[in-house]
């Protein structure tokens, strides 16, 4: 029997019926392949191997030049890699992958991987379109393995703490009517990208996946976030992370719809994606969440989340927060927490222990539809919402 398939121990007992029913030995060192070897895998696979809980099996990339920095900054040395996810999917010795992907690719990727009988730790967005989360979310479902998605506000001590004493029933902060976020100023998105011809042993087709067929261009490639077809770069980069602090705060993830503003003002390089961006969100529960950035150097004192009650208001970032109350003197804490590793720490416990993981799909889906909502107005010029029975974005 793979260790994999381990079935779930007397202490796991607990969880519902149908949840996590392949966990792994807990004294075994758990497989590990990496799926998209670029910075953010790369940083993940980092923090993955310091919990000295998994061993790298092998990592799979369109470009062998990915992996050789992946493998200088990881230090390891002779890891099997590929082009191919098929020889990852087929490795016996891998129990779990890391899917770093661009956007696009994740939910083909992502399914296949749980067929497959690996576990999953799936970066945000979990999907580019909203519709693609359906089938995602069944295949997970369907598959009784664990999937840990990217949300890594979701693991930590300080924000767990945070919810539990400003918003479980503590008033300290009234009745909450605004949610601010703001979060700017990102150099790795400003870099100006010029073309360049295709390097040897890098695969245009298997980065283009089931987006259209076009044209190699290596900006699209070193720049996906920029484009459209790939990703919608600050809408769901940072606007996920941000917009699931809200809605976990408010115990509220029923955005009802969004109008966005913004555009290319600055960097006018061929990319699609706005370099600049407003967004206003309108809840069931009754509250406002905007969401203000750019990709240009914008300097807040923090970012942050800031949320205005009708007691007082507190900013959560994720070095700390502040609480301002409207009587009395406002109170700081500073959080020196190192958020991926205890996200990396919660999925391997969901691995080993069977403890349910604080990111599971449904959060993962959850977190990127003021996303969905944001985007989709930003591209049709218009208020959007989703429809009765939450199958689809329309104009609101």
């Amino acid at each position: 029997m793979k260790r994999r398939d381990f079935l779930l121990s007397t202490g796991a007992l607990a969880l519902a019926a149908n949840s996590y029913s392949k966990i792994l030995g807990a004294n075994d060192k758990i497989g590990i392949a990496l799926v998209g070897a670029g910075r953010r895998g790369r940083w993940v696979l980092k923090e993955l191997l310091a919990t000295n809980r998994m061993e790298p099996i092998i990592f799979c990339d369109v470009w062998d030049e990915q992996i050789k920095r992946t493998q200088e900054y990881t230090k390891t040395n002779n890891i099997k890699t590929t082009f191919d996810l098929e020889e990852v999917l087929s490795n016996s010795k891998v129990d779990a992958v890391v899917l770093a992907t661009p956007d696009h690719l994740h939910k083909d990727y992502a399914i296949r991987i749980l067929e497959a009988g690996k576990h999953l730790l799936l970066e945000k967005p979990v999907t580019l379109k909203y519709k693609e989360g359906f089938p995602l979310k069944k295949a997970v479902e369907e598959s009784g393995l664990v999937c840990q998605t990217g949300t890594q506000q979701r693991s930590s001590k300080m924000f767990k703490r945070v919810k539990e004493e400003f918003f479980s029933g503590s008033r300290l902060l009234g009745d909450i009517i605004f949610a601010r976020a703001v979060w700017s100023n990102f150099g790795w998105q400003r870099r100006k990208l010029e073309e360049q011809p295709m390097p040897k042993n890098f695969k245009w087709d298997t980065f283009l996946g089931n987006s259209p067929k076009v044209d190699y261009h290596w900006p699209r490639y070193d720049g996906w976030r920029h484009y459209k077809e790939y990703g919608t770069g600050i809408l769901s980069d940072l606007l996920t992370h941000w917009g699931d602090v809200a809605q976990w705060m408010m115990d509220d993830p029923n955005p009802m719809n969004a109008v966005t503003s913004g555009g290319i003002y600055h960097l006018k390089d061929g990319r699609t994606n706005p370099d600049t961006v407003n967004t206003i969100i309108q809840y069931k529960a009754g509250w406002n969440f905007t969401f203000e950035c750019s990709i240009l150097p914008v300097k807040n004192q923090h970012d942050s989340v800031l949320f205005h009650g009708t007691k007082g208001k507190l900013e959560l970032f994720r070095a700390g927060y502040i609480y301002t109350p409207h009587e009395g003197s406002p109170v700081v804490f500073d959080n020196n927490e190192n958020l991926t590793r205890a996200h990396m720490d919660d999925f391997l416990d969901g691995l080993v222990l069977g403890k349910q993981v604080s990111a599971p799909i449904e959060i993962g889906l959850e977190a990127v539809k003021p996303s969905y909502l944001a985007a989709a107005s930003y591209w049709s010029g218009k208020r959007m919402k989703f429809n009765d029975d939450q199958t689809d974005i329309v104009e609101a």
